[in-house]
């Protein structure tokens, strides 16, 4: 019947009759078609069916979708979504309308990109790759650390700055590998397989932790980082991975599959040794705070080194001499409190070498323990020095105060004055009839001369 009414043209038919026709043919004709367009005017009722255009620069098709295929859909199409649609064309006879009858929807581009990311994520999330408990612990100070990146990139070069400037001590090593394109992923799995075989072999100097990286880029350039083998790769690795790939807003499966992520190649730096960084920090403080308190001792010792010399009194040369030993024993006192300065010092080194070589976190308590022992020992040791040449001191003041003429006038002794208040040393200095003046200890007493011998 179809070909009587293509043949016979002036057969007249009704429109009910000519839409099936038409609708007969283009199904014939057009029953497995690919168009790719922009979707457009998405309706989604109630029936589970959907109802949308499709369009470019040079026209659009109206396209349906029925409940029975979209339920096969992995992704929910939207408005603007570029996508490439399969099925087969027609016409919807009661109002003649030509449409696309779709059976699939696949996105383009990176939308394309996106839907394939989340199959795979969603896929080794629920075997389990993703589960926290699976993670492994990230060393706080580790001695040897394994960049897997390009040479020739700046992600490697920050993380190398960034490690040294951090902790020096730190080794650090590259495995290198391709960081984009399709050869990329089997660059990165051979990376990795070269750690393990060099930790086989090198034992004594081990890779603590390994740092997979590059810079920002597109979700094309990124693609590598979200292949299935390298993601499996990683999560099988025997040696904790961190992952620092692209920039804060870039996500990968490596992100998802590693021990830890980080927003930047420099974040993964900053975190390997943010607690030798750490422990550094507390060590400069400890240092100042025991420097602070030796100029403390220095100082009170001073003053009361001043204030002993201030109480010397007669005679004047005594006084000038015991002020020399007083100044030579400040100066013994600065060296000595200098000596133990540069001892405490070189203790403060060597335990903070002995950090960079050994897990601080266990050894922590008993370098603190160690240092307010020094501390205690140090002020102890200046308090008895202290309090011995205060009894030194208080000695000396015992034998001025004996050669004191005053003291020797306690004895029984006096001392002659003449008018003029002169001592008298001599007979030839008084002569016959001469009114002297005798001091005692307490009091004088007039005298005149009444013979001269």
């Amino acid at each position: 019947m179809i070909d009587d009414i293509v043949v016979q043209n002036d057969e007249i038919i009704s429109v009910g009759e000519l839409n099936k026709s038409v609708k007969y043919l283009l199904e014939q004709n057009f029953n497995r078609v690919s168009v790719i367009g922009e979707i457009s005017n998405l309706s989604k009722p109630s029936s589970g069916h959907i109802y949308f255009t499709l369009k470019d620069e040079d026209g659009s098709i109206r396209c349906a979708m029925f409940k029975n295929q979209k339920i096969k859909l992995n992704f929910s199409p939207e408005n603007g979504d570029k996508c490439i649609l399969k099925g087969q064309v027609s016409i919807y006879a009661p109002r003649g309308d030509y449409q696309l009858i779709v059976k699939t929807i696949e996105p383009v581009g990176s939308g394309n990109l996106m839907h394939k990311f989340e199959l795979l994520k969603n896929k080794l999330e629920q075997e389990g790759l993703f589960s926290s408990s699976k993670k492994k612990d990230i060393p706080t100070s580790p001695k040897h650390i394994c960049i897997v990146t390009s040479h020739s990139t700046a992600a490697f070069q920050d993380i190398v700055s960034t490690v040294k400037r951090r902790a020096p001590n730190t080794q650090v090593s590259l495995s290198d590998a391709m960081v984009q394109g399709d050869n990329a992923p089997v660059s990165i799995i051979n990376a990795l397989e070269r750690i393990i075989k060099y930790n086989e072999s090198n034992s004594d100097n081990k890779i603590d932790v390994v740092i997979l990286t590059r810079g920002g880029g597109s979700i094309e350039d990124l693609w590598c980082f979200n292949n299935e083998e390298l993601a499996r790769e990683i999560f099988t690795f025997p040696i904790p991975v961190i992952s620092g790939v692209g920039h804060e807003i870039d996500f990968t499966i490596c992100d998802f599959v590693s021990d830890i992520r980080v927003p930047t190649p420099t974040a993964s730096a900053e975190l390997v040794t943010e607690f030798n960084f750490q422990i550094q920090d507390r060590l400069n403080v400890c240092k100042t705070d025991i420097y602070k308190m030796v100029i403390n001792l220095q100082d009170r010792l001073n003053q009361r080194i001043n204030l002993n010399k201030s109480k010397l009194k007669n005679p004047l040369t005594l006084i000038r001499e015991k002020s020399q030993n007083l100044d030579n024993f400040d100066l013994r006192i600065q060296k000595q409190l200098i000596s133990i300065f540069s001892i405490k010092k070189n203790q403060i080194d060597k335990i903070k070498s002995n950090i960079n070589f050994n897990n601080p976190l266990s050894k922590l308590n008993l370098i603190s323990n160690k240092i307010e022992l020094l501390l205690n020992n140090l002020d102890r040791s200046c308090r008895e020095r202290i309090l011995s040449k205060k009894k030194y001191l208080n000695e000396q003041l015992n034998n001025i105060s004996i050669l004191n003429p005053l003291s020797i006038l306690d004895r029984g002794y006096s001392i002659v004055l003449n008018d003029k208040g002169q001592a008298i040393k001599s007979s030839d200095q008084v002569s016959k009839g001469e009114a002297l003046k005798a001091r005692l200890s307490k009091g004088s007493i007039d005298l005149e001369v009444k013979k001269n011998d």
